[in-house]
């Protein structure tokens, strides 16, 4: 038989009357007073936790159990909250209420506690967070977004992260304005937590390690697809024939398809998952790219497949510095945001076409991209000694 009793019946009664603002003897109650309900609060909060476990495990049906964890856990948020509320209203700070009501909601949280790990399995995870709980995680969602924007200035995947950096912050700003679920907010610890533990990399990967958790975490934001499939252009604009450009693009499809993503978590429940997205888009381009191959060849059997790329320039500048110098400036001025591009692969691509350098006339932006990870010594002097002679300059005019 379930237990009819209700444990926190005391508890209620003293938040929703005996201590309300609005009950007409809270200023009569006396010193002595506070003190006797001090004193029962922790007598009862400790029989509450005795008899909340014994009424749990004393129940053998799955459904019973998942019922009545969940109508203490509605029971404690709505009091805690009520206790927060009341604390908003005008009262004595160094009155004895202050001491009742921070008391109250110390053996509210400790309860709420125990119920939220001992029978988390039974819990709804889109039930509403209490305020006292969301502001403490909003703290501990703070600090780690503090670690990730130093992360951006690292050799790291800086559009992913500079993504992952404004969805966090506008998550954090909605904490006033809606609801915030269980759902909502384990997901944005878990998310924070996979990337801090990510260490900086040279490798130049497609997909970064920081990708690689974003997928896994099925990190379905808008930005971050359209930026995925923006980088995948990118890449593959490079090859300037459809056959290399298919090959590319099917290598790129196999790297995605070995990295795994949770179906069961999601960044925004209201969009299809990551995987299927992007593998869908896969499918289009590739097939995109077989028509116009397959129609190109019976229209031009004996010519190859050329794709001139459209940027670039017909004229270059003639820079007295060797790729890897050049490599090493255009990276440092994306890095320290001197200039302010989508990517730092989009800027490489915006400017390197229209450089040459005295010993080659033609650049690629993605071999000198790729240097800019490997700098000798020597580069760096120069490149060094380079930026002194503008500064130098500069000082003279």
């Amino acid at each position: 038989m379930m237990n009819k009793i209700y444990p926190l019946e005391w508890f209620d009664t003293l938040i929703s009357q005996t201590l309300s603002p609005i009950n007409p003897i809270i200023d009569k109650l006396s010193k002595k007073d506070f003190m006797i309900i001090s004193e029962h609060i922790e007598k009862e909060s400790k029989n509450i936790q005795n008899s909340l476990k014994k009424e749990i495990f004393l129940l053998r049906r799955k459904r019973e159990v998942r019922l009545q964890v969940r109508k203490y856990h509605s029971n404690l948020v709505y009091l805690l909250d009520t206790i927060i509320e009341y604390q908003k209203t005008e009262f004595d700070k160094d009155s004895q209420f202050s001491s009742v009501f921070e008391l109250l909601q110390n053996k509210l949280e400790e309860l709420l506690l125990i119920v939220e790990s001992r029978f988390s399995d039974y819990l709804s995870l889109d039930e509403r967070v209490p305020i006292t709980y969301l502001m403490l995680s909003r703290n501990e969602l703070e600090v780690n977004l503090k670690r990730l924007s130093a992360k951006a200035s690292e050799n790291l995947n800086t559009t992913s992260l500079k993504i992952v950096i404004h969805n966090v912050i506008h998550f954090l700003g909605s904490f006033s304005k809606k609801k915030i679920t269980y759902r909502q907010l384990l997901y944005h610890k878990d998310l924070l937590k996979g990337i801090k533990n990510i260490e900086s990399s040279k490798e130049v990967n497609l997909f970064s390690e920081i990708d690689k958790v974003l997928i896994e975490k099925n990190f379905n934001s808008r930005d971050y697809i359209d930026y995925i499939i923006e980088h995948v252009k990118e890449e593959i604009e490079v090859e300037e024939s459809l056959p290399n450009r298919i090959t590319k693009l099917l290598f790129y499809q196999k790297e995605f398809d070995r990295i795994y993503s949770n179906e069961k978590i999601s960044f925004d429940p209201c969009r299809n998952n990551i995987k299927y997205v992007l593998q869908n888009w896969f499918k289009q381009e590739i097939n995109y790219f077989e028509r116009n191959l397959e129609f190109n060849v019976k229209t031009n059997p004996d010519d190859e497949i050329i794709l001139k790329p459209s940027n670039v320039p017909e004229s270059k500048i003639e820079c007295d510095l060797s790729a890897d110098q050049i490599a090493l400036i255009l990276r440092a001025a994306d890095e320290s945001r001197i200039v302010k591009a989508r990517s730092m692969n989009h800027f490489f691509k915006m400017i390197v076409p229209y450089l040459s350098t005295p010993f080659k006339k033609e650049l690629s932006y993605q071999s000198v991209r790729s240097k800019s990870y490997n700098a000798e010594d020597r580069d760096k002097d120069i490149a060094i000694q380079t930026l002194e002679k503008i500064i130098k300059k500069i000082n003279s005019y």
